[in-house]
């Protein structure tokens, strides 16, 4: 449906605001909202009748309506002043003041696609806009050979693929309804993100060759027709359910780092008066990865400056509460108290605003840990990963949290699990470190510097983790290697002490915080 008012439409299938035929970027909530204005207007409706219809009964504080209204009078190009469409009635709620008229849907361009009709689809020029939230259609997967009982999966995957990225809050997802019109071999990405406005593809293919089945998976940029990334999984028809899974995983585990990634890359290629708060958000994320002092600064302006141009972007003041744990625990800052207080404060903002978001659960629950009660935050990392199961981020912090609250083998799987979700995560130098230490806490010493070593030498390790291989490789009866890696912690990190490193690893058990320290002042770390 498309509801009509002045210059502007709500594209209901669309799910855009669009002013003379542009479209205005607005967050998911201001869009909902904005909706249900057009859907009621001329009527008095009342706060708590939007919490009902907006938020779904969520608890929600009048602030964060307050702000959603005003930022949807700004999308509109009202403001509290004059309210020309959103009318605030004191004590009672507000009025949408437009005439609004509902349109029919006119005609699907999908049409053309699916019956060969030559007709060109309907022109859009907003199609392929780099502004907002990343959009992707997964498509059916094709066949080839014969599956028999199996060529069900060529859709099953795919639809699960669905709904597990439909939990990646950062990521809207184009419905089965729509994505799955699109079977035929001949269809390229560059029509679906024609037909259906999006900027991914995701596609994929079923082969049965003897005794074996495989699954391959492209992620494609629909502007360009590019591949970003690919992979392929083969198994034998009796591992057949197993492969399932594991596509879904992989896929999932993926795309949390791939398009984050490229959308950081497109970014860069625009002025920065020209980025939206999508855009400034994922060169934050990008800059946050860097695991640096001066990645840490830039990223912080970044972040800030997307919550400057959305006030409601949830997913920026988490980024800003994860910059405010690393300074709180990594950078010498000048008020590392203050971070504390503000990646605290970050984070319950960024939960307010949307509590469904894996990421802004396992930004809060490592609060906990800058307040020294690790077993507090446990049950937000466990939402975290209960919303998406395939969080490799997620598993890795309860991994660490596991370790704090004297679980080392609980921490060794959760780590496994997290390597395995995604093997060239920004924080695998983290998640190898978690093995690492739950083989020391169990005097495995061999393992713990096997692991230790590798996590050390990983790209974006810092000094914790060299700390860990020094300890490691001590215990282990390795001089030379822990000699070498007091003489990096030396070198690079001169004012590190025992005491900053134990506030940042908080080990309830006393025997293992004195194998750390044991170790830490043979080799002249006081």
């Amino acid at each position: 449906m498309l509801y009509k008012f002045d210059d502007f439409d709500l594209d209901l299938q669309n799910f855009e605001l669009r002013r003379v035929g542009v479209v205005q970027h607005v967050e998911p909530l201001v869009f909902d909202l904005l909706c249900y204005f057009a859907e009621n207007a001329g009527r008095l409706v009342s706060r708590d009748e939007i919490v009902e219809n907006v938020w779904k009964g969520r608890i929600v504080s009048d602030a964060t309506i307050s702000g959603c209204v005003k930022s949807a009078r700004k999308a509109l190009g009202d403001s509290g002043g004059e309210q020309a469409y959103i009318r605030t009635l004191r004590r009672r709620g507000f009025q949408f003041a437009a005439e609004v008229t509902l349109l029919e849907p006119a005609a699907s361009p999908l049409l053309s696609v699916i019956s060969g009709d030559p007709q060109p689809a309907v022109s859009r020029p907003e199609l392929h806009s780099s502004q907002g939230k990343p959009t992707i259609a997964v498509l059916p997967f094709q066949i080839l050979g014969d599956p028999g009982a199996y060529a069900g999966l060529a859709d099953a995957i795919p639809h699960e693929l669905i709904s597990a990225l439909s939990r990646l809050r950062w990521l809207f997802v184009i419905a089965r309804g729509s994505s799955f019109q699109f079977r035929s071999f001949a269809t390229d990405v560059m029509a679906v993100g024609q037909n259906l406005n999006v900027r991914y593809a995701l596609s994929g293919s079923l082969e049965a060759f003897g005794t074996k089945i495989t699954v391959g998976v492209e992620l494609a940029e629909v502007a360009s027709g590019g591949v970003l990334w690919g992979e392929r999984f083969t198994t034998a028809f009796d591992d057949v359910h197993e492969i399932r899974s594991q596509v879904v995983s992989c896929v999932v585990s993926a795309l949390e780092l791939q398009i984050p990634a490229h959308e950081a890359d497109l970014a860069q290629t625009l002025m920065p008066e020209n980025l939206d708060a999508w855009q400034t958000f994922h060169l934050g994320l990008k800059q946050a990865y860097t695991f640096t002092k001066e990645g840490n600064v830039a990223a912080t302006v970044h972040f800030q400056r997307a919550v400057e141009q959305d006030p409601l972007f949830a997913r920026a003041h988490a980024g800003l509460s994860f910059v405010e744990f690393q300074n709180a625990i990594l950078y010498d800052v000048a008020d590392p108290a203050a971070s504390v207080v503000n990646a605290r404060r970050f984070a319950e903002r960024s939960v307010e605003l949307d509590p469904l978001d894996p990421f802004i659960n396992y930004n809060m629950g490592r609060c906990f840990w800058l307040e020294r009660d690790v077993s507090a935050g446990m049950p937000w990392l466990r939402r975290a990963i209960s919303i998406s199961p395939n969080y490799a981020q997620g598993m890795y912090a309860k991994g660490l949290a596991e370790i704090m609250c004297d679980s080392s083998e609980d921490a060794e799987r959760s780590a496994d699990l997290a390597i395995e979700l995604s093997p060239l995560d920004p924080l695998l130098y983290a998640m190898r470190g978690v093995r690492a230490i739950s083989h020391i806490a169990r005097a495995e010493y061999a393992d713990a510097a096997h692991w230790a070593e590798a996590s050390a030498n990983s790209p974006n390790a810092h000094v914790h983790v060299a700390i860990v291989a020094l300890v490691a490789h001590g215990h282990n009866g390795d001089d030379e290697r822990a000699q070498a890696w007091a003489k990096t912690i030396r070198r690079h990190w001169h004012d590190m002490t025992q005491e900053i490193f134990f506030n940042t690893f908080q080990f309830p058990r006393s025997d293992l915080k004195q194998r750390f320290s044991q170790m830490l002042t043979r080799y002249g770390i006081s």
